[in-house]
């Protein structure tokens, strides 16, 4: 029985699709039905894109100032607030995680980030320069002056992966709202009611029509808001494999494109660290919703001196770890989105046993837990970097540890990938750390730990095969907006 029946957002209501096709949706951890969502078509695609055109061509929200968009924002940020219990519940049943996690990364994050966007950014940020008078050819083209002026990109395909799905999608649709951006929000087919929620919040906020549509569809309707001409721009969050594809499909119309991709990054241990604090966080950065985070520190790298020390450490934790519903709040650990991703997990460990890694735990599924996509902690270790389980993105449960000797074979294995989207460095020396990280060819490095690690200050995005352009923050503003400069003679009238 679905709890969570849905429409089509387009141009401000809930609507009818153009097909017959459904979405179940399922929770991972009891495989029942929770929820269902039409299919949008190649015809709802469209419908959406042109209710987003004409929007931003004809509609009050692009002529809106920063204040008055703001204003908006913030009012979404309230209503979510609100709902943040609800909201809370929703991502435990739909995306399977754990209410630790719901409650700080899954909501509480989104929640803060929507409210940043309006409270702060839209305010402090520099909408218009003023160009100083300048003197064209020596005099002889008189003197010029102007603006330089920042301004919205236009419509924006927002497409969204399963794995964080208020986070992902409030990532984008914030700053592309920010910016004045009209959009349409495609999310992932196994979490589309976290998307859909967010059009009852939009239409309470009083967000105008047409501003945000919201999609759930499959390939082809997909590619309808990547190629589509009326579209500006497309950023994607996903695999690898599907970001080229919608990087090559938005180069026949030249369309900005933001890609936030795999990853599959090192967390360098050195000597001499404190391993109570330094296990936790190996722990965290493969268990964390069942490995499902693009930019977990999935390969450890250990100082050889370490490491007996560690692997004995990390198998004492994960006897502890307790996996099943993330609806039990005794539970640590909850299940993957689907049977398919289980399978390409399963694939991983099996390359992993092929290949000669050596397993020194998991590697199966638990006992005792028949229903449910649930894959047992899994850990490798290998002295060989271009294995299987070094290399390829698992997007599940699996840390593999590798020895190195010094700093600077420590930073060739962390840099031999294909990916460059997070990293990590232990040291008792922060200098030391520094001077490591400083070499990583990545987008984000986090020392001991990292902090806080989530602000809204510093940009989120990778080098290489893990993406292109950036988000959070300012520099996730920038990518919905364009340069305008405008130019005037000065003391000249016409």
């Amino acid at each position: 029985m679905s709890d969570f029946t849905y429409k089509l957002f387009i141009d401000g209501q809930f609507v009818d699709s153009t097909g017959d096709n459904t979405i179940k949706v399922i929770n991972p951890a009891t495989e029942e039905v929770i929820g269902l969502v039409p299919e949008g078509t190649v015809e709802d695609s469209k419908r959406a894109v042109a209710a987003a055109r004409k929007a931003f061509d004809d509609g009050p929200w692009g002529r809106y100032t920063p204040r008055e968009r703001g204003a908006v924002l913030v009012k979404m940020a309230d209503i979510m607030q609100r709902r943040f219990a609800e909201l809370v519940d929703l991502n435990i049943a739909e995306a399977g995680s754990i209410r630790p996690l719901a409650e700080f990364l899954q909501v509480g994050v989104p929640v803060n980030a929507m409210r940043d966007f309006g409270d702060r950014i839209v305010y402090q940020y520099d909408w218009e320069k003023a160009v100083p008078p300048f003197l064209n050819a020596g005099g002889v083209m008189g003197i010029q002056q102007g603006i330089v002026q920042r301004t919205a990109i236009g419509v924006a395909s927002l497409i969204t992966a399963y794995n964080f799905p208020l986070f992902l999608n409030v990532f984008k649709l914030a700053p592309a709202l920010a910016a004045g951006c009209t959009v349409i929000l495609k999310p992932s087919p196994d979490t589309p009611l976290e998307a859909l929620v967010l059009g009852e919040i939009a239409d309470e906020a009083g967000l105008p029509a047409g501003v945000l549509n919201i999609i759930p569809a499959g390939i082809e309707a997909s590619a309808e808001l990547t190629t589509n001409r009326a579209v500006d721009m497309v950023s994607f969050t996903g695999s690898d494999v599907v970001g080229r594809r919608v990087y090559s499909q938005g180069a026949d119309t030249l369309k900005r494109v933001v890609l936030e991709l795999g990853g599959k990054s090192a967390n360098i241990i050195t000597e001499g660290v404190d391993l109570e604090k330094v296990v936790p966080n190996i722990l965290n950065n493969f268990l964390t919703h069942s490995g499902q985070g693009c930019s977990l520190q999935t390969r450890t790298l250990v100082h050889e001196s370490l490491l007996g020390e560690v692997t004995s450490a990390i198998k004492a934790a994960l006897d502890h770890v307790k996996i099943g519903d993330p609806a039990d709040p005794s539970v640590g650990m909850g299940p993957l989105i689907s049977e398919k991703q289980r399978a390409h997990v399963e694939g991983i460990i099996k390359a992993g046993r092929d290949e000669g890694a050596e397993l020194i735990y998991g590697g199966g599924r638990p006992a005792g837990l028949e229903k449910g996509f649930f894959v047992e902690p899994t850990v490798f270790v290998t002295t060989d970097n271009a294995k299987t389980v070094a290399q390829k993105e698992a997007f599940g449960p699996i840390s593999t540890i590798i020895p190195f000797k010094d700093d600077a074979e420590a930073v060739r294995i962390a840099n031999h990938s294909d990916f460059g989207l997070g990293g990590g460095v232990w040291a008792k020396d922060p200098v030391r750390a520094l001077g490591i990280a400083r070499q990583l060819r990545t987008g984000q490095v986090t020392i001991n730990g990292g902090g806080a690690d989530l602000s809204p200050w510093t940009p989120f995005g990778g080098w290489k095969q893990s993406g292109l352009g950036r988000e959070w923050g300012e520099a996730g503003l920038e990518e919905y907006l364009q340069t305008k400069s405008i130019i005037w003679p000065a003391g000249n009238p016409a």
